[in-house]
């Protein structure tokens, strides 16, 4: 147990929420102690906020401490309370939590949403509130009928004695909220479930349907202002001097802001702020990163990639190994900048007045974000209260380690004191930083004469994503950023000489985690590198990863079961070749079979890609489908055609028009297939992105003879017509 406790009406009132009468259960979460702000932040808003309600009316709200952002916890969390509560799953209702330390994630010690963890953390948490509430509701029973306990069982959202008399939980809930929180309470067993593995339509649907689900660019203020602010065209660039005559003169604008990512005009609304905006005559001192350029970042990368680098991992002696091998292989990998390339570009609604602070955001790091705020505006977290509203993507982008955003909207409130949405355009978010990091990688390896692997020699270059941080003292060992080598560092295959080394170079591009992270660009490395390994032993791409897996049941389980459903080894029709790859990432192991062929122009088809997981505990089966359809598409989109590139320090996409995702039309079918599990639970959300872009890259080799070294895929070397 965490710590449960009952909470009183009174204290879950002054914490923030509609408590609405009856049974509010609530429990404590240890947090980790570490740096400064985040220990300030946690003591000022450790108030005792519930994570159950259970109404008169029999209605049970809970409390969900994750972002939702597509990925379905405000559905699967309720699933996990609902299981062990015996309730009515019709009657469940969901509301997001606001910032306090109760709802803190166990394990980073914030409260925030990220790398696959939501299930992963709280399914035994959500379980044990389920629990002590459904014997909280026995107990009253069982004292209201003066009856034993064991007499009484919960069921569908009711109390039932062995007699067949029953009392609902709205009418015991008054009596509950009475009654001693147990100690411990015995969660059920997997075969006992009637809720957590069944495919369950998602609660957020129906108001996502009508229009009732409030997205941040939704939120509107009585008298609310609309900011839009233009960000030097040079990443750490100033603004030297600007003329807001012509700016002050388009109709609407009423304010014209000077901030330290650039100049904001404040206006009556988007449009208008926008044209104000356009008309602003900005000297900007572009700074020194003015002549960062593409070609000359990958020539710099190139020649780290020379160097062994940091070890972060090193097995046997592989440069010894390799030189008494006759059959080497060596390969070098690049992947670019990615954005995140949210549907809902980012945004932040705030009111500032003298003593409080009110703001609205798809926030996926709600305590930092909210102590950030604080700062900016000269008050105390707890007089800052953050409304999570719903997130039309994040990916990463919205758990941002300086809180860029909100800072950003919060100096605009500071200047103007009055409720104003800062927000940002396509081509902001588009041009304004905080990418997926551009990676180099050199890889070598070597093979006995039976086939096997002997040595694997992998040098990875690329910017570290916790530098400058507050993350960098916890996740950065020795100088190895865990995130850079992650998928490479405990790669599963079973070689007996192994080095991998990193160079972290420091560039003048804000870089952060995209879906999937490390895994987004070391997986691609290594599972590309073994299907060139596979062929320079003559073996089956399949059965050659198979012979290295021995030892790791779980991933040969996911391979075996894509390569059985994909009819792996099977004809196709002339033209056509598959590709396969397999990854462990947060907790789930996934392997993926891509069915390709090339059109003339030299544009990848994708027809088919079969997916198998395996993440456990599958606590809404419909999830996991939808998230492994989703991590393919936002992988695949990657592979095609998602690149960030820099000329002249600048940014040269800005939209879709220029930086595309998969579209309708070139969407494969898709077969996802769970593995049946009751390990814990892994994550789903990041775990779907990391084996696509191999597997489609290495049936483009087994289509064509030509290998994809390089992310997106270059239709130019493949074209045929």
């Amino acid at each position: 147990m965490n710590g449960i406790v009952n909470v009183s009406r009174r204290t879950f009132l002054k914490a923030g929420a509609i408590a609405g009468g009856g049974l509010v259960l609530g429990f404590y979460l240890p947090v980790l102690k570490g740096d400064s702000l985040l220990q300030a932040a946690e003591k000022a808003s450790f108030d005792p906020n519930a994570f159950l309600r259970i109404g008169t009316d029999g209605l049970i709200t809970i409390i969900v401490n994750k972002s939702e952002m597509g990925q379905g916890v405000y559905t699967s969390m309720p699933m996990l309370v609902a299981e062990e509560l015996e309730c009515d799953w019709a009657n469940v209702r969901i509301e997001p939590a606001p910032v306090a330390a109760v709802y803190n994630n166990p394990v980073t010690g914030i409260q925030m949403t990220g790398g696959s963890m939501s299930v992963r953390t709280e399914w035994e948490r959500m379980r044990e509130v389920g629990a002590a509430a459904r014997e909280m509701l026995i107990a009253a029973a069982a004292d209201t009928w003066k009856v034993n306990r064991a007499s009484c069982r919960a069921e569908k959202g009711r109390v039932v004695h062995a007699s067949g008399k029953f009392l609902s939980y709205g009418q015991l809930s008054k009596k509950a909220a009475r009654m001693s929180v147990p100690k411990e309470v015995k969660l059920k067993a997997a075969t006992a479930f009637t809720i957590v593995g069944k495919p369950t339509a998602r609660l957020d649907t129906p108001l996502k349907v009508d229009g009732k689900a409030v997205f941040g660019l939704d939120v509107s203020t009585p008298g609310m202002l609309t900011a839009l602010i233009e960000r030097p065209p040079v990443f750490g660039g100033k603004a030297k001097s600007f003329n807001n005559e012509k700016a002050k003169a388009v109709p609407g604008v009423r304010q014209i802001v000077s901030i330290d990512s650039g100049v904001a005009v404040v206006a009556d609304n988007f449009w208008s702020a926008k044209r104000g905006r356009d008309a602003l005559e900005i000297i900007w001192d572009e700074g020194q990163f003015v002549n960062l350029s593409t070609p000359g970042l990958r020539d710099s990368y190139a020649k780290l990639a020379m160097s062994s680098g940091l070890p972060a991992r090193k097995d046997g002696d592989p440069e010894k190994a390799l030189a008494g091998l006759a059959n080497k292989v060596s390969a070098e990998y690049e992947v670019p900048y990615l954005a995140h390339a949210t549907i809902e570009p980012l945004n932040c609604t705030i009111d500032l007045r003298s003593n409080r602070c009110e703001v609205w955001a798809g926030t996926q790091f709600q305590t930092l974000d909210r102590a950030a705020v604080a700062k900016t505006v000269g008050l105390k977290p707890e007089q800052v209260t953050l409304h999570t509203t719903y997130l039309g993507g994040g990916f990463g982008r919205r758990a941002n380690p300086h809180s860029d955003y909100m800072v950003e909207a919060a100096q605009v409130a500071k200047a103007v004191r009055k409720p104003l949405k800062v927000v940002w355009t396509r081509e902001d978010d588009m041009k304004g930083g905080y990418y997926r990091p551009f990676w180099y990688d050199r890889i070598s390896g070597g093979l006995d004469g039976s086939g096997r692997i002997v040595a694997w020699n992998h040098t990875i270059v690329g910017q570290s994503i916790m530098h400058g941080t507050l993350m960098e003292q916890r996740l950065v060992k020795d100088g190895i950023d865990g995130a850079s080598v992650e998928g490479a560092k405990d790669m599963p295959y079973e070689v007996p000489n192994v080095y991998v080394g990193l160079n972290s170079p420091i560039v003048g591009i804000p870089v952060q985690w995209w879906r999937s992270v490390g895994h987004s660009h070391t997986a691609f490395v290594v599972e590309s590198f073994m299907d060139e390994m596979a062929h320079a032993a003559r073996i089956d791409p399949s059965e050659f990863r198979r012979r290295h897996l021995v030892d790791h049941p779980r991933h040969l389980a996911v391979l075996d079961l894509a390569a059985k459903k994909a009819l792996w080894g099977t004809p196709l029709p002339e033209g056509r070749a598959r590709g396969i790859a397999v990854a462990e990432s947060f907790g789930s192991f996934v392997s993926q079979v891509a069915e390709v062929s090339i059109d003339p122009s030299g544009e990848p088809r994708v027809h088919r890609v079969v997916c198998a997981i395996d993440c456990g505990t599958a606590v809404n089966p419909s999830t996991v489908e939808a998230q492994m359809e989703s991590g393919i598409v936002f992988g695949l989109s990657a592979a095609l055609y998602g690149a960030i590139t820099i000329k002249d320090g600048r940014v040269e996409q800005s939209n879709f028009d220029d930086y595309p995702v998969l579209r309708m039309d070139r969407m494969p079918a898709i077969e996802v297939h769970i593995v049946p599990s009751t390990e814990h639970p892994g994550g789903v959300g990041e775990p779907g992105v990391p084996p696509i872009a191999p597997a489609v890259t290495n049936a483009i080799f087994a289509a064509t003879g030509k290998r994809i070294r390089r992310l997106p895929i270059d239709t130019g070397q493949l074209k045929t017509a």
